[in-house]
């Protein structure tokens, strides 16, 4: 039912340059950086409508400097990162594209910064699974980084990771394993072998190995991961959550429940206290536990789980965005696991408008759901209804196969 999402970890790279295309006054400048640094500051946090608000206020500061400041480049760069993060997709993208154009005429076009606003238009692009259209701009952010900055710069290694990620969703993950290994060396040679980065790298290549069931190999780098983080960042930061929350999961996908039940409670404790108990890493967490606890058997300790989850996944990225929709299909799957057809209904009905509003009609997420709604329909005695779902959902399955080479 595609019910656990588990995001990469991304360092969040804010690029401030400061050459100055138009003379604003020391006034305009020093307002400019003060509402920049504090949007960065709630992005961090997870905060994201309070980013939007200094990051949009920073850039109505930037259009003073004039149309091709870089400044100005690095606003739009921003917003755009946090209305991605919010999964307002359309909002995002002319953003992305007017910073990159801005970058690639004053910086030129194999600039290191044209290459950041590359990769962050390619993670849009992944987010809404138009695949095709962001691996050419990760191939050509990696190209400008690795002639600009050298084969064993840290920002090779990020862009090495996002391609990485872009092939592992699509399951290629013949391609995705060799990037992700150079990625980890590279980190591992010029930060330090217990250097956060590191750790990423580590649970990024764990996450791609969990995906192909090579659980005996995933492990120790989960592991690793989270003995470097502890030391690195304090046994109370996200980051060990993040680790935590992949071990858990491993567990669990081995039927290892028991074992994976203090990984997720522990990563669910950290996030709640270090976060805020709204934030959208604390909703991934109540998801996960609750699918823990419906696969035991115990629906009662996992309905509220999935309705708290719900909730923060609506508040924190809106109504519309694709996390909100997981949510529901959860849901609407354990209640038709219940027997409860006419509760679930509405949500699965729901779910499917959204991942078709934010992934598009033919996204393989659409099938799925499609598929789950057609199985409820026909529990309901509905078998008309179903039919025409489950039609659907094989012409996406039949149209995902003719695109994808054999392999």
């Amino acid at each position: 039912m595609g019910k656990r999402g588990r995001p990469l970890l991304y360092a969040l790279v804010v690029t401030m340059c400061l050459a100055l295309s138009a003379q604003p006054t020391e006034a305009q400048e020093s307002l400019w950086e003060k509402r920049n640094d504090a949007g960065t500051e709630a992005y961090q946090q997870g905060k994201y409508a309070e980013a939007e608000k200094m990051w949009a206020a920073a850039l109505t500061e930037a259009e003073k400097f004039g149309a091709q400041d870089t400044r100005l480049a690095s606003s739009l760069n921003n917003l755009a990162d946090c209305y991605r993060q919010q999964g307002k997709y359309a909002e995002a993208e002319p953003l992305y594209e007017r910073a990159l154009a801005i970058r690639e005429k004053v910086l030129g076009p194999e600039h290191p910064d044209v290459a950041q606003t590359l990769n962050n238009l390619a993670e849009l692009y992944r987010a809404q699974g138009k695949y095709v259209e962001g691996e050419p701009l990760c191939k050509r952010a990696l190209a400008i980084r690795e002639k600009v900055l050298g084969p064993e710069h840290p920002d090779v290694a990020q862009t090495l990771n996002d391609l990485a990620e872009l092939y592992g969703i699509q399951a290629k993950y013949a391609e995705a394993e060799p990037l992700c290994k150079r990625g980890l060396a590279i980190r591992e040679k010029v930060l330090g072998a217990e250097h956060p980065d590191v750790a990423t790298s580590l649970n990024n290549l764990g996450l791609l190995y969990s995906d192909q069931g090579k659980y005996a190999e995933a492990e120790p780098l989960y592991q690793r991961a989270l003995a470097i983080t502890k030391k690195a960042r304090g046994a109370a930061h996200p980051d060990v959550a993040t680790s935590l929350n992949n071990l858990g999961e491993l567990y669990y996908d081995q039927g290892r429940f028991v074992k994976a039940e203090p990984f997720h409670k522990l990563a669910l404790a950290i996030r709640e206290k270090a976060l805020g108990p709204e934030h959208p890493d604390v909703a991934e967490s109540l998801n996960n536990l609750a699918v823990l606890y419906e696969a035991e058997g115990r629906p009662a300790e996992a309905e509220p789980l999935y309705k708290r989850a719900l909730a923060i996944a609506e508040k924190a990225v809106g109504p519309e965005h694709q996390h909100v929709a997981t949510g529901l299909n959860n849901l609407a799957g354990l209640y038709c696991a219940q027997g409860k057809h006419t509760e679930a209904e509405p949500l699965y009905r729901r779910a499917v408008a959204i991942y078709e509003k934010a992934l598009g009609p033919e996204h393989p997420t659409v099938a799925t759901c499609l598929e789950n709604y057609a199985d409820l329909l026909r529990k309901m005695n509905r078998s008309e209804e179903a039919e025409k779902l489950e039609a659907r959902a094989k012409a996406i399955r039949a149209k995902q196969a003719q695109e994808t080479p054999a392999r």
